[in-house]
């Protein structure tokens, strides 16, 4: 990789809702969700640490950074020397990512999220390595369903259906991995911050998205490349999205039966 880049991992969590996963457990915020008896942060942060190309400390957003950082004396495998930068947060992931920039986080950047235990330095290298590759000015981390489902054929994924192409079936689905070379790729994520505010008004988000765009996906017509290029072209910005060899790579513990299949999957690597 040519750049070291920084990384942004976010930690939030709605507030005064409480998460089902953290329900009779005594534990306040997911990221400090015991698997194995680790933190689920700790996986992440240990694939962080063995990935070459990120620099530190890295920045959170979403919690308190003392509450990782130093670790209880119960966690056996330390986590991190190079401590965290303390990101400030807002309600949200999309406006939490663009505060963290505004407040200091170098360009070019990466945001993974804290609920992602399987992540490892090869997805970590791979997204990077080809993120920089493309040029691109914002990148998306995704991964197919003909690489998910052979792998794992009960876990349930919201995929995107896009039209196959030669080399995929055009169901994807997102990673929690996101690249921000500059200011234009900031640009992604705000119109993400957008998009968010209009989920409930189907018209108004539907002329943001471009209506003929999302009749087009709709009726099973565009492709993942096509769409891109149009959110590349309204943006003013150079948008590719990165598709990941990794099935792990589009697990992280939103609920229950995440957090069992993770759980034997991590145990399987040990």
């Amino acid at each position: 990789m040519n750049t070291s880049v920084s990384v942004l991992i976010l930690a939030g969590q709605r507030q005064g809702v409480v998460d089902p996963l953290l329900a009779d457990t005594g534990v306040s915020w997911k990221a400090l969700l015991p698997i194995h008896g680790k933190p689920m942060i700790a996986y992440v942060l240990a694939a962080l640490d063995a990935s070459k190309g990120v620099s530190r400390p890295y920045w959170i957003s979403g919690m308190d950074k003392n509450l990782i950082d130093p670790m209880p004396d119960s966690v056996t495998d330390p986590m991190t020397d190079s401590g965290l930068n303390q990101s400030p947060s807002e309600a949200g992931p999309a406006s939490s990512v663009v505060v963290a920039a505004q407040a200091g986080l170098p360009f070019p950047f990466m945001v993974t999220t804290c609920d992602h235990p399987l992540l490892t330095p090869d997805m970590v290298e791979y997204f990077l390595r080809e993120s920089q590759a493309s040029g691109a000015d914002f990148t998306l981390g995704l991964a197919t369903k003909n690489i998910i489902q052979p792998a794992y054929p009960h876990v349930k994924r919201t995929y995107l259906k896009f039209k196959a192409t030669g080399h995929h079936s055009g169901h994807v689905s997102g990673c929690n991995l996101f690249y921000i070379r500059n200011a234009k790729g900031l640009e992604a994520i705000k119109f993400w911050r957008a998009a968010q505010h209009d989920r409930k008004r189907p018209i108004k988000l539907a002329r943001r998205l471009g209506i003929w765009m999302l009749l087009k996906y709709l009726s099973g017509g565009l492709t993942l490349n096509i769409a891109f290029k149009h959110a590349s072209k309204s943006l003013k910005i150079n948008a590719k999205s990165i598709i990941l060899p990794f099935a792990e790579a589009a697990i992280d513990v939103d609920k229950p039966s995440d957090l069992k299949l993770v759980s034997e999957i991590l145990n399987g690597r040990k």
